[in-house]
């Protein structure tokens, strides 16, 4: 099963009745080329900042309202609890780059892969009022 559908059969835990998903996005809250030099220096501290922060989070975007959830501790396969819900009305991009930071989803800022860009486009269109 690849990512997205991974990700989308497990947000149906933190659904409501009735709600449905229009999307899913990986998004990360550390900077991901910081990553590189962590593993030059040592492998030890990459993994214990990776276990400490819990960086990984998936956004998973309905008919409804926008959530932002804590994903698994090395991916975003797992969808576990909800930190930040939005309104749906709410913008995501437009992304850019190859890496994407999302300030509008929260108060920590997401880093979305460039993979996930066309989930983004998709769900913004997808918004009341776009």
């Amino acid at each position: 099963m690849a990512n997205r559908e991974t990700m989308r059969a497990n947000a149906a835990s933190v659904l409501k009745p009735g709600e449905t998903v229009q999307a899913v996005i990986a998004a990360q809250t550390i900077y991901p080329p910081l990553y590189v030099p962590m593993v030059i220096m040592a492998v030890v501290p990459a993994v214990l900042i990776t276990l400490i922060a819990e960086p990984f989070r998936v956004i998973v975007v309905t008919d409804r309202r926008i959530l932002v959830c804590k994903s698994g501790k090395f991916g975003s396969g797992e969808v576990n609890d909800v930190l930040h819900t939005s309104k749906r009305a709410t913008e995501i991009g437009p992304p850019r780059g190859l890496w994407f930071k999302c300030k509008s989803l929260g108060e920590e800022p997401l880093y979305i892969p460039k993979r996930f860009f066309a989930d983004v486009r998709q769900a913004d269109e997808l918004r009341p009022g776009a």
